[in-house]
């Protein structure tokens, strides 16, 4: 077993507020902490706020990674033994990123810049160049995306092909593209996160956030999924902040990789079909372990003796 807290942070964040976000995400942190959290995951730009009015304030609220915040994010994740992953608005040269920063006690481990912007993001923001990354932590392999990624199933798909055991996504959940309020009252981005985390085998933390910038309200909603499409967190008030911890056995995600000894999700995809589609190669995506001492082969011969 690989039992582990994951918390999900989420919380009201305003553009350009470097103080007062700082503040709120010190004690999310701190909140989290003492409910022995091992892994934290704030929202998308927590530490700028989300929506930037143009690119002097954009300009103005950035920052170097690593640098001011991820220093910070590195102290309290050395005093509380914990592993922390958030956004932060990247200084890089002369362009700007919608990154997401992973800090441990040791420091910075990896950062993710947004692959899929949304809406006016484009005006600020330059696209990521820095692919899809999975951080090995001390208790499991962590895949990073951010909000509007998860429109992108190849994403998360790309994240558990090269081992993932959770994905963590900051996000900044709001209207916009889908077609109205569903009526059961669970907006549609937590329903893309469950059926994808299903898909895929992982385990999902999605860290939302609350209140408006102008007129774009937030949706909150925040989540933790297992890796059979189950909430095991949320979603989240639509209005309040919420710090949530819940405790997962994460090799749960490797186990779910088989569901029967002939039915293994990842390792019966048929790429000699597909493959040359999708320019897969697939010494570049090696599957991971499906269960401890369980190959797909083993698992077929075990069903053929019975």
């Amino acid at each position: 077993m690989l039992d582990i807290n994951v918390a999900i942070a989420q919380l009201e964040l305003l553009p350009g507020d470097l103080d007062g976000n700082r503040d709120r995400i010190v004690d999310a942190i701190e909140t989290a902490a003492a409910s022995d959290a091992d892994l934290v995951v704030l929202p998308e730009l927590a530490a700028s706020g989300y929506r930037m009015s143009d690119w002097r304030s954009a300009l103005q609220a950035a920052q170097s990674v690593p640098g001011p915040t991820t220093r910070e994010w590195q102290d309290l994740a050395a005093r509380h033994s914990c592993h922390i992953v958030g956004g932060v608005l990247e200084l890089d040269g002369n362009a700007l990123f919608n990154s997401v920063a992973v800090v441990g006690p040791a420091g910075l481990l990896a950062v993710y810049r947004k692959l899929h912007l949304w809406g006016e993001e484009r005006l600020l923001f330059a696209p990521g160049d820095l692919g899809l990354p999975v951080v090995a932590l001390p208790f499991g392999r962590v895949g990073i995306m951010v909000c509007y990624d998860l429109r992108f199933p190849e994403a998360l798909r790309i994240l558990a092909l090269q081992g993932a055991d959770l994905v963590a996504i900051p996000t900044a959940w709001a209207p916009g593209y889908d077609r109205s309020p569903p009526p059961d009252g669970i907006i549609d981005q937590v329903k893309a996160a469950a059926v994808q985390a299903n898909i895929s085998q992982v385990f999902v933390a999605a860290a939302s956030r609350v209140g408006a910038d102008g007129d774009l309200g937030y949706l909150g909603s925040s989540v933790i999924i297992d890796p059979y499409g189950r909430l095991l967190s949320g979603p989240a008030s639509r209005d309040d902040e919420v710090v949530e911890v819940v405790s997962i056995d994460l090799s749960e995600a490797r186990r779910a990789k088989v569901r029967d000894p002939l039915i293994t999700p990842l390792a019966d995809r048929r790429t000699d079909v597909y493959g040359e589609l999708l320019g897969y190669a697939p010494e570049a995506h090696p599957q991971p372990d499906l269960q401890p001492g369980l190959t797909s082969d083993h698992a077929l011969a075990r069903a053929r003796r019975g």
